[in-house]
């Protein structure tokens, strides 16, 4: 538990000292937010703002890994590539974003495609893998199941839905900050409580990272995450849950990406079925938002129903 401790003191600090250093390069290097026209008009003020944020939590995960985690093949290492992974995708969006000066950087099919490929990889590990294999435990009934032949494609569903739910809730200042931090501790807490140390370091150090970053993600954002977070996020908070054979209970814990995901989903379906629109706006936190609630009110609403659902989830395990 001090390990864990440390780690997530050591990476919030690197957070703290890259933010000065990595938030003006941003500004230097004209890496500023694309408003989206069909947005909510508040957002317009936020044109300009430096995106690509999530480099502070990201760099300040890897170097605190490889002070406190020193062998490379150590399992904990799986999320962290995944982490990595999944946030390169996400900078090749934000830049082709930056060049077209517009909040429109990769095609739809080029981005799942690359994301497929991470998906598939991450999933045939866990096929294949000794410490992973193609069980996975279900919440509430504390039972397992062996998912065979079905795990690779679903595993790779799984991958693909939770790194685009996270992505989805990046939508306002500390949003998908704050409940991924929650999120994470709870990992941070079932490894420690399961017996896998290090993977419940790598949850505290993102954490940790989170934590820094938020003093200039929170509102009035100073930066945005940027895809390059938010999807690095998404796959770390997959990539844990697979090798815990927790990934039903993201469904749990993330609840809030699952409404995130869905609200958007129930929106084009109602629209081009009946061309009404269900919400005033999607994803949800903007229907909220157009309802006339400042946006750290949504961002603390939703931390309290994260916070409620992890609660759930922990009641849900079988005895640790």
């Amino acid at each position: 538990m001090n390990r864990m401790i440390y780690s997530l003191l050591i990476s919030f600090v690197v957070a703290l000292i890259l933010g000065p250093i990595l938030i003006p390069m941003l500004r230097r290097l004209k890496f500023g937010q694309s408003i989206r026209e069909e947005g909510p008009k508040s957002h317009i003020k936020k044109t300009g703002t430096p995106v690509m944020g999530g480099f502070i939590f990201i760099l300040s995960t890897f170097i605190t890994m490889f002070i406190v985690i020193k062998n490379p093949s150590d399992k904990s290492m799986i999320p962290l590539y995944a982490f990595l992974a999944f946030g390169s995708v996400g900078f090749l969006d934000d830049i082709l974003k930056i060049l077209h000066k517009k909040n429109l950087g990769l095609r739809a099919y080029q981005k799942m495609l690359l994301l497929l490929i991470v998906s598939v990889s991450l999933s045939y590990y866990g096929a294949k893998s000794s410490e992973v294999g193609t069980s996975i435990l279900v919440p509430f009934l504390k039972s397992s199941w062996n998912l065979g032949k079905w795990y690779i494609p679903l595993a790779i569903v799984y991958f693909a839905a939770t790194t685009n739910a996270v992505n989805l809730t990046d939508g306002l200042d500390g949003l998908a900050s704050c409940v991924t931090i929650l999120v994470m501790t709870f990992f941070a807490l079932v490894s420690f409580s399961m017996g896998e140390y290090t993977i419940a370091i790598f949850c505290s150090i993102v954490v940790g990272g989170l934590l820094g970053f938020l003093k200039y993600n929170a509102f009035p954002a100073q930066t945005f995450m940027g895809d390059t977070g938010s999807l690095a996020l998404g796959g770390a908070v997959a990539t844990v849950a697979m090798m815990l054979k927790l990934p039903l209970i993201v469904i749990i814990v993330g609840g809030i990406y699952v409404i995130e995901a869905l609200s958007v989903i129930i929106q084009v379906t109602s629209f081009k079925l009946t061309g009404k629109r269900v919400f005033k706006m999607s994803p949800i936190h903007h229907h909220f938002e157009l309802s006339g609630w400042h946006e750290t009110k949504v961002v603390v609403m939703f931390s309290i129903i994260t916070t409620i659902l992890c609660l759930i989830a922990f009641l849900s395990l079988p005895k640790l």
